[in-house]
């Protein structure tokens, strides 16, 4: 159900008394550090971590040096948890924006904050979900990812340079990053390309309107005939061909991206 029922926000405080909740009770820590206290465990927490405490738990939280935070309380999310944990957010803060938007929608006398408190506490749970199965990034390497998906489409885009310009070695960066991302800087841009050349030929208003040469910039490819050559390498088959094959069936879309651009 993932219902929001309470959001709240703590100012700068050093502890909560020992209580429960009927309902599962999410907390972000928004400046601070400290410690959640359950019978028998406890749970250290800094600033970006989520504890998340299921229902009818007791608890406490205290800090040496105070703490702030956003708490929602939801009915019946949609996680596999039976006890209470931590997860970190990642470099993006994507829970972060979560936890404060429904903050704002709880608050809010909007007549659409109801539809989207509900979208948020779906969203929150989902991030959740996937972020405690999932291996966090070391910062260095989800600040290049970071770097790379909001540029990608930029045909004046620098990867080259950017790595360069960070305090590491450039052979570092491409190995660390190669090892948890399982793909070069590299060829991590040309296949985030190359995906948009391919939802750009089967998404358009007008199907085959666009030229080559007219969607190969807009997916930060330079060259167009460089651009045909890598889509073909990747997909097995030329731009021009792609949505025809779509169509027809002989590349079913969740097919579409499992070919890789072998790239250095």
């Amino acid at each position: 159900m993932n219902d929001i029922t309470y959001v709240g926000k703590h100012t700068v405080i050093y502890s909560v008394s020992r209580h429960a909740h009927e309902n599962w009770e999410f907390v972000y820590c928004t400046y601070g550090s400290g410690t959640f206290l359950f019978d028998g465990k406890s749970l250290d927490y800094k600033e970006g971590d989520v504890v998340i405490i299921p229902p009818m738990i007791p608890h406490s939280n205290a800090s040496a040096d105070g703490f702030q935070n956003i708490h929602i309380n939801m009915v019946s999310p949609s996680l596999s948890f039976s006890k209470p944990l931590v997860i970190s957010d990642d470099s993006n803060h994507f829970l972060l924006d979560a936890f404060g938007a429904a903050y704002f929608h709880f608050y809010s006398d909007r007549k659409e904050s109801a539809p989207l408190l509900s979208l948020y506490g779906d969203l929150i749970s989902c991030y959740l979900a996937a972020y405690q199965t999932g291996r966090a990034l070391t910062p260095v390497v989800a600040q290049i990812e970071n770097n790379i998906i909001s540029n990608y489409a930029d045909s004046a885009y620098e990867l080259e340079a950017y790595l360069h310009s960070l305090p590491f070695s450039y052979d570092y960066l491409r190995k660390l990053f190669q090892k948890e991302l399982g793909v070069t800087p590299h060829r991590y841009l040309v296949d985030k390309r190359l995906k948009m050349a391919a939802e750009l030929l089967v998404s358009e208003a007008e199907p085959g309107a666009r030229t080559i040469a007219d969607i190969a910039p807009l997916c930060g490819f330079h060259d167009p005939l460089y651009f045909s050559k890598m889509f073909k390498k990747k997909y097995g088959i030329a731009p021009r061909y792609y949505l025809e094959s779509r169509l027809n069936g002989s590349i079913p879309e969740q097919d579409s991206d499992r070919m890789k651009v072998r790239l250095d």
